[in-house]
C-alpha cells in the first residue's frame, strides 16, 4: 500500500537517470578530480610545500624531507616516548641529544657535509638552524638554478644523514664525512647534467653554476 504513491508520481515514459554526486550536489557527468577530493581529507597547505614538492624533485629524497619537516622520524627524542629507558643520545656525534633540530644539522657529523653543500650557495646567510634552513628553502629567489641547488642540495642531504643514522642503529658503521661529502656532491651534479640533457628552461648552466659555489 505504501508503494502505490510512489507509483503515480513515478511516470513510465522517463528514463532513469545516473547521476554522480559532487559538491554542489548531483550532475549528470562524472568527474575524477571532484571524487577524488570528496573521498579525501583536505588541509591547509603549508608555507613549505614548495620547498619539498618541486619539479625534478627526486621522489625518495622529498618523501623523507617531507617526513623530516613534520617531524615525523623516529629521532630518538621521539622513540624515547614510546620506550622510556632507551638511550636518546645522537647516534652520528654522540653529545647531544638527538632530535630532528639537532640532527639536520647542527650535529658534528652532519654540520660538515651542509656546510660543504650549500656554503657557497647562500654566503653569509649560511646557518645550521633547522627554522632557519627553512626560511631559506622558502626565501622567494628570482635566480632559479640557486634556489633548485639549494633545495635539492638539503633533500640528499636529509636523505644521506639519515640512512648513515640508521646504518648505526642496525650495527653498521656509517661512511666518514669525507666520502659522503664526495657521494652527495656527485649526486647533485649528476641531477643537474640530467636536467641540461632535458633541456629544462632556466636550467642549462646549473651545472656550471654549482661548480662556481663549490669553496
Amino acid at each position: 500500500m505504501e508503494l502505490e504513491p510512489v507509483k503515480e508520481r513515478v511516470s513510465g515514459a522517463v528514463e532513469d537517470l545516473s547521476l554522480c554526486i559532487c559538491n554542489a550536489g548531483f550532475k549528470s557527468e562524472f568527474s575524477s578530480q571532484e571524487t577524488w577530493l570528496l573521498t579525501r581529507s583536505t588541509y591547509a597547505q603549508t608555507d613549505w610545500a614548495k620547498s619539498v614538492w618541486f619539479s625534478q624533485a627526486t621522489p625518495k629524497y622529498a618523501f623523507i624531507s617531507w617526513l623530516a619537516m613534520l617531524d615525523r622520524l623516529a629521532t630518538m627524542d621521539r622513540i624515547v616516548r614510546w620506550s622510556s629507558g632507551v638511550d636518546d643520545t645522537c647516534v652520528l656525534c654522540k653529545s647531544a641529544l638527538e632530535s630532528r633540530s639537532h640532527l639536520f644539522f647542527e650535529c658534528s657529523y652532519s654540520s660538515q657535509l651542509w656546510e660543504h653543500l650549500v656554503l657557497g650557495v647562500v654566503g653569509n646567510l649560511y646557518t645550521t638552524v633547522w627554522t632557519s634552513i627553512l626560511d631559506l628553502l622558502k626565501r622567494p629567489e628570482r635566480d632559479k638554478r640557486k634556489l633548485f641547488c639549494l633545495r635539492y642540495a638539503f633533500q640528499v642531504a636529509i636523505y644521506v644523514i639519515w640512512r648513515e643514522r640508521n646504518k648505526i642503529k642496525h650495527g653498521e658503521k656509517p661512511l666518514p664525512v669525507i666520502v659522503v661529502k664526495k657521494l652527495v656532491d656527485k649526486e647533485v651534479r649528476n641531477k643537474l647534467s640530467l636536467m641540461k640533457s632535458k633541456g629544462c628552461k632556466g636550467m642549462e648552466l646549473a651545472l656550471q653554476y654549482w661548480f662556481s659555489t663549490r669553496v
